[in-house]
C-alpha cells in the first residue's frame, strides 16, 4: 500500500531557485535532524511544481544519514483504501501500528481528506502519537490547509503549531536551470538560445516545463538539423504542451524476521537430606525431569503462541499442542508453523506488488490454511479473464508518415522500442477519425511482440463499464489487479471519463502503480489533458508529463495511400487518375475519406461499372453523366443484380 520512494526524486535532482528556497531548506532540515525541528511540516504548491520530489527527497536524505530510519510515503486516497480494507479484516490496529510507528511518515494528496470525517480523526489521532513519540511527519496538499474544505480545527492547529510553507511557480533563472538539467539527463544538446527561449514562454509549473522540452526533444529528433530558437517557439506554439515529471511509486512490502528462542534447561534438584529406599528415589527424579520437560515445552509453545498472535497470526496448531501435549521435544512442531508463516508472508507479499488491499486479506494471517492462501492468491494473480489486448488488424505497416504526423509516428515507435524509458506516458492528440486509434493499437501490437509481454488496450468507456461490473459483483480488488500485471496499458478516448470521478481515481491509482513499475502509458484524446473540463487537474498534469503529440487531419500523401489502398483491395487495379483526383479533395479525417471512397465504389456497383474519374466528378462535382462501360476487372461477391 505503501509507495516505494522513486530513486529519481532526491535532493540532488531538485532545483532551487527563490521560488522553492525556503521549501528545500526546511526539507532538508528535516532530513537531517527528523522530529526535532519542524513537526509538522506542511508542504503546499499547484500541481507540478515539486512537492512530491521534496517529500521523496526528504526519504532519500535521512535514510542516507540513518539507515536504521523507517520510512513511510503513501498518498492519501491509498492510505483511506488500505485503512478501510484493514478494518474490514479486522486488521485496524496492525494498521494503525504500522504508521505510527514509522520514523518519518510523507503523506501526499492531503487535500483529499476535505469532507472525511473519520480519516481526519485518524489523521488526528496519528499527528499526536508521532509528535508525542518524536517522529517525523510531512504533509503535502495543493492549497494551504486553511483552504482545505471542511478541515478540522483541531487537525488545523497541529498543522499550524509546525511549519507550513509553499513552493510558487519557478522565475526565469530556476526554468532555465531545470530546462538545463533536464536536458543533461536526457543527454540532448540544443543551441543556444532554444532553452532561454522556452523559460520565457508562460508555462506555471515544472511539469509543463519538462513536456515542453520533450516536445522539443521529440522534433529536433526527427529533423535534419537542430532547432533553432526562432523553431522552438513554433514547436511549442500558442498551445505549448502541459507536462509533468511523473510521480513514481510501488508497494514495498515489509518482511518480518521469524526468530525463535530456546528454552534455558532446568536445574537439578538437591538431593532429600532423609535416606529413602533406591526404587522410591529412582520415580522420584523420573517424575521431576518429566515435570521439568512439559514444562519448558509448554513455556516455548506458550511463548511463539503470545508472538505470533500479537502479529496478528491465528495460532490454533499451536494452542492445540498446549491442550493435547506432544511427546518430546515440540522443536520441529514450532519449526513446521514457523515455516508456514514464512510462506504465507512471502504470498502476502507477492499479494501487495499486485494490489496493495490484496495483502490484508485474512487469508494471509492463517498457517493452518496454506491451500487457501495458495488459491486466494493464484485468482488474484489470474485476475479474472485477461486484460483486452490491441487489435491485430491495426498495425504500424498501415500508417504512412507525412510532415504533419511525423513527430508523433517516430515518437510513438520510439516509445514502443524502448518501453517506460523514451516518452512516458505518451498522449496522443487528435480530431475524430484521424487515426488516433489505429495509432495506439499499432503501438500495442509492437509492444505486444517481446516475449512474455501483455498489454492492456482499451476504450476509456469499457474501461469504465468494467470497473461498474466490478463494483456491482464486489470484484474491484481482482479487477485491479488485472491491470495491475500488465507490461503495458493503452487507454484510448480519455476525454470519455470526464465527469466519471471513480473511474478517474481508479485511473489515478494505476497510473501511479504502473510508472513506479516502470510500464509504458499511452493514451489518446480528442484535446490536451489539461483542456478537457471535468478531468481531474492531477491526471492531467500527469499525463501530460511524458509527450504530448498531435495527428493532424489527413494530409494528400495520407490520403493518397489511404485510396490506394482500399481501391487496390477490391479492384484488380486502382485507377491513378481517380486516385489522384480523390486525395486532391480536402479530407478532416481519414473517416472521411473511406466514406468518400465507398460512395464511389456504391455508384459504381449500381451501374455495373469500375470507378473512374469522371464517375467521381459526377458524383461529387454535378457533371454530366457519361455512358456506362463494362468492368471486367471487378471482384464482386457472385450475387448477381
Amino acid at each position: 500500500m505503501t509507495t516505494q520512494l522513486s530513486p529519481q526524486l532526491r535532493f540532488d535532482g531538485f532545483v532551487v531557485g527563490a521560488s522553492n528556497r525556503l521549501a528545500a531548506t526546511a526539507a532538508r532540515a528535516v532530513a537531517e535532524s527528523p522530529g526535532t525541528g519542524y513537526n509538522p511540516l506542511f508542504i503546499y504548491a499547484r500541481p507540478g511544481l515539486g512537492k512530491t520530489h521534496l517529500l521523496m527527497a526528504i526519504g532519500h536524505a535521512a535514510q542516507v544519514i540513518n539507515p536504521a530510519l523507517s520510512v513511510e510515503y503513501v498518498t492519501l486516497d491509498d492510505f483511506v483504501e488500505a485503512f478501510h480494507t484493514a478494518v474490514g479484516a479486522g486488521q485496524g490496529d496492525t494498521y494503525r501500528r504500522r504508521f505510527a510507528e514509522a520514523d518519518i511518515l510523507l503523506l501526499d494528496d492531503v487535500q483529499f481528506v476535505a469532507h472525511r470525517r473519520e480519516t481526519q480523526a485518524e489523521l488526528l489521532r496519528l499527528v499526536d502519537q508521532m509528535q508525542t513519540s518524536g517522529r517525523q511527519i510531512v504533509l503535502a496538499s495543493d492549497r494551504p490547509p486553511a483552504d482545505i474544505e471542511a478541515f478540522d480545527e483541531r487537525l488545523l492547529r497541529r498543522v499550524a503549531g509546525g511549519l507550513v510553507i509553499d513552493i510558487a511557480a519557478p522565475d526565469y533563472e530556476t526554468r532555465v536551470a531545470i530546462l538545463r538539467r533536464k536536458a543533461e539527463e536526457r543527454q540532448v544538446a540544443f543551441l543556444p538560445g532554444v532553452l532561454e527561449a522556452v523559460a520565457t514562454l508562460a508555462l506555471e509549473s515544472v511539469r509543463e516545463l519538462v513536456g515542453a522540452l520533450n516536445r522539443l526533444v521529440a522534433f529536433q529528433s526527427v529533423g535534419d538539423a537542430p532547432l533553432d530558437a526562432e523553431q522552438a517557439r513554433l514547436v511549442l506554439g500558442v498551445r505549448t504542451i502541459a507536462s509533468d515529471v511523473p510521480d513514481a511509486g510501488g508497494p514495498e512490502p515489509d518482511a518480518t524476521a521469524v526468530e525463535e528462542a530456546d528454552a534455558s534447561p532446568g536445574s537439578t534438584p538437591a538431593a532429600d537430606e532423609a535416606p529413602a529406599d533406591e526404587f522410591g528415589e529412582f520415580l522420584s527424579e523420573v517424575a521431576d525431569t518429566l515435570t521439568r520437560q512439559v514444562e519448558g515445552w509448554r513455556r516455548r509453545v506458550e511463548e511463539a503462541v503470545a508472538r505470533w498472535e500479537g502479529q496478528g497470526y491465528r495460532t490454533a496448531r499451536l494452542k492445540g499442542l498446549l491442550a493435547r501435549g506432544v511427546d518430546g521435544d515440540p522443536a520441529e512442531a514450532l519449526s513446521s508453523f514457523v515455516s508456514d508463516v514464512e510462506t504465507l508472508q512471502a504470498m502476502q507479499a507477492e499479494a501487495a506488488a499486485l494490489a496493495a488491499d490484496l495483502a490484508t486479506d485474512p487469508v494471509f494471517r492463517d498457517p493452518d490454511a496454506i491451500p487457501g492462501a495458495e488459491a486466494f492468491l493464484a485468482k488474484a494473480r489470474d485476475g479474472g479473464a485477461p486484460p483486452p489486448a490491441p487489435e491485430s488488424v491495426w498495425v504500424f505497416e498501415d500508417l504512412v508518415e507525412s510532415e504533419g504526423n511525423r513527430v508523433a509516428l517516430r515518437s510513438a515507435r520510439e516509445a514502443a522500442s524502448r518501453p517506460g524509458e523514451a516518452y512516458n506516458p505518451l498522449v496522443i492528440v487528435g480530431g475524430a477519425g484521424v487515426g488516433k486509434t489505429h495509432l495506439l493499437h499499432a503501438i500495442g501490437n509492437l509492444l505486444q511482440a517481446a516475449p512474455g509481454a501483455m498489454v492492456a488496450c482499451l476504450n476509456a468507456q469499457d474501461f469504465t463499464e468494467e470497473l461498474i461490473e466490478a463494483m456491482e459483483r464486489e470484484r474491484i480488488t481482482a479487477w485491479r489487479a488485472r491491470y495491475r500485471r500488465v507490461n503495458a496499458f493503452l487507454l484510448d478516448d480519455v476525454q470519455l471519463l470526464a465527469q466519471r470521478e471513480r473511474t478517474q481515481e481508479e485511473l489515478y491509482l494505476l497510473y501511479n502503480h504502473l510508472v513506479e513499475l516502470g510500464v509504458q502509458l499511452v493514451f489518446t484524446a480528442s484535446g490536451e489533458p489539461g483542456e478537457i473540463e471535468g478531468f481531474e487537474e492531477r491526471l492531467a498534469s500527469r499525463m501530460s508529463g511524458g509527450l504530448v503529440v498531435h495527428l493532424p487531419a489527413p494530409e494528400r500523401e495520407v490520403r493518397q495511400a489511404v485510396i490506394e489502398r482500399l481501391l487496390g483491395a477490391r479492384y484488380d487495379k486502382a485507377d491513378a487518375e481517380l486516385v489522384s483526383y480523390l486525395a486532391g479533395r480536402p479530407a478532416e479525417s481519414v473517416r472521411a475519406v473511406q466514406a468518400l471512397v465507398q460512395r464511389i465504389e456504391a455508384a459504381a456497383d449500381a451501374r455495373h461499372t469500375e470507378p473512374d474519374v469522371a464517375l467521381a466528378r459526377e458524383l461529387l462535382e454535378g457533371a454530366a453523366p457519361r455512358a456506362p462501360r463494362p468492368a471486367p476487372g471487378v471482384r464482386t461477391s457472385g450475387v448477381g443484380a
